[in-house]
């Protein structure tokens, strides 16, 4: 396998969870282990010193031992699921599906959440120094500096978020459906335009300081998170999970919806009926009516209403379509 950048990352440490399954070319894959579940990291070298990784993780949270390989510029693109991170200050901050973050990888060690238990996205390294004589070798037309976007986003070492933006989201979702053949020539090709959309971008124009929050306040609201969930069978209004929390239900409101990625009562009616599609699998000779009694619905219609809004089909509909497969 060839290329200084898996023997730079090797040198700098992924961490002792973190262990390469397998290697061909210009390809390896990592596999992340963790109590709660596993991810998996498909690293491709697009030039010395550059990149490129599709992350697929399925897991509640983990610990990351990332060393900073001297990061010139790293940037992250969600495509599905969500995490969170924490911030040079200790507050917490969230990427969900259409985010992009911009960062060194400074503050890249510690735990990471995912209160989806899953995330799917792409990163792209550059490493400092080797990265810009690559490009200088191989683009000598392409203007775009790594060290100098990294300079313009990521100010005092911190990471820049950028919210939904549509040309960059069109680039990744381009990169999502890569060609097999020639794909790292495809993956130079987007590198570039990604470089070239980066430094002509107004960063006070998609500069979002709203979106950090108290660490005490995200806790709080995992706690509830826990308490609702182990519960299914009642229903809590924000007041009263308010007065539990001792959080005011505006901010209950909002936090909960920044860790979640929905408000509270459409991110709990989708909880309980992917709960009862389980149930209607797993305990095919209970009766529909019992299961919905058991997460609290008295009323049979209201109860298939909301599974079909959710699901798309009628509980009944969704246990024999399973059962026919």
């Amino acid at each position: 396998m060839s290329g200084d950048i898996f023997d730079y990352l090797d040198q700098a440490g992924f961490g002792s969870n973190v262990h390469e399954i397998a290697a061909e070319e210009e390809c390896r894959v990592l596999r992340l282990d963790d109590e709660s579940g596993e991810g998996f990291m498909t690293m491709y070298r697009v030039f010395d010193g550059i990149y490129l990784m599709y992350n697929d993780f399925h897991l509640q949270s983990c610990r990351s031992e990332y060393q900073n390989a001297d990061t010139a510029l790293c940037i992250d693109h969600c495509r599905e699921g969500r995490i969170e991170h924490e911030n040079l200050f200790g507050d917490r901050y969230y990427m969900e599906a259409g985010d992009l973050r911009i960062d060194r990888r400074v503050h890249h060690e510690g735990k990471t959440e995912l209160p989806l238990s899953h995330y799917h996205g792409i990163t792209i390294g550059f490493l400092r120094g080797t990265a810009q004589e690559s490009l200088r070798h191989e683009m000598p037309f392409l203007s775009a500096d790594p060290e100098l976007l990294g300079d313009k986003f990521c100010r005092d070492d911190t990471e820049f978020l950028i919210r939904a933006n549509e040309p960059l989201n069109s680039v990744f979702s381009q990169l999502y459906r890569a060609p097999k053949s020639g794909r790292l020539d495809y993956f130079r090709v987007k590198t570039a335009e990604l470089l070239l959309l980066l430094s002509d971008m107004d960063i006070d124009a998609y500069s979002d300081r709203h979106r950090y929050f108290p660490a005490g306040q995200t806790a709080k609201v995992k706690e509830i998170h826990s308490y609702i969930t182990e519960r299914l069978n009642k229903t809590f209004t924000v007041n009263e999970l308010s007065e539990i929390s001792g959080m005011p239900s505006a901010s209950l409101r909002k936090v909960f919806k920044a860790v979640y990625g929905a408000p509270f009562y459409q991110y709990m009616k989708a909880y309980k009926m992917k709960a009862v599609s389980e149930m209607l699998i797993a305990e095919r000779g209970v009766n529909i009516a019992d299961i919905a009694q058991r997460l609290g619905y008295d009323n049979a219609s209201k109860f298939s209403a909301a599974f079909r809004d959710v699901m798309g089909v009628t509980p009944q509909k969704y246990r024999s379509r399973e059962e026919d497969l």
